[in-house]
């Protein structure tokens, strides 16, 4: 199960994890999860670098270490990293050590202070352990492209009608989310051009 858009009340309950950015200007921010994976993360970087846009991409350090070169293409295309752990780890299902030492050892190739608990699963105990080293990111959409159930269409209806001012999004480069990721993200890209949203990374907050 899962909420396509954070309720409102989550927020006061999980301050030190952000949900979403400044909503008094007219920027969104792009994330991708899951990859780098050959044959989806660079057409997802060939479709951003069509349309200009920037976004940030949070890797499983076992996928950096496997395809350095997908995730030196980036970083040196201007997008902003962030660790997703090592191999995909819940957080709910994981020892606090052993979560810790996980995202530690992702961190050893991916070299960022932003992370993403994997399936959003992250408990209070290890969210204070990693936000003295880490900015903890969630979302506030999430376009459902892993979910194989629901067309591309859908996905885009998803971000549609649920984007806003600030909106973290969250779509997957990974094997999974393929079809559903690479149909969405173009229409995606012209909704907000059309609507004048800025797309911007993550960095500012690095």
């Amino acid at each position: 199960m899962y909420l396509v858009k954070a309720p409102s009340l989550l927020k006061p309950l999980a301050r030190d994890l952000l949900w979403r950015m400044d909503d008094s200007k007219k920027d969104v921010y792009l994330t991708f999860d899951d990859g780098p994976t050959p044959g989806v993360t660079e057409k997802v970087l060939d479709t951003l670098k069509k349309h200009n846009v920037p976004a940030t991409f949070f890797c499983l350090g076992k996928n950096v270490a496997a395809y350095p070169e997908i995730f030196a293409r980036i970083k040196e295309e201007g997008h902003a990293v962030g660790n997703h752990s090592y191999d995909h780890v819940d957080g709910w299902k994981t020892s606090l050590i052993t979560y810790a030492k996980n995202v530690l050892k992702a961190n050893e190739v991916i070299g960022s202070n932003l992370f993403r608990p994997p399936y959003g699963r992250i408990t209070p105990q290890q969210v204070s352990m990693l936000k003295k080293r880490f900015r903890i990111v969630m979302w506030h959409v999430i376009s459902a492209d892993f979910d194989q159930s629901i067309s591309g269409e859908k996905c885009v209806q998803n971000i549609v009608e649920n984007t806003d001012n600030g909106s973290i999004i969250v779509f997957h480069d990974s094997l999974k989310a393929a079809d559903n990721c690479l149909y969405a993200l173009e229409p995606s890209l012209a909704f907000f051009q059309e609507l004048g949203f800025t797309c911007k990374t993550l960095a500012s907050i690095q």
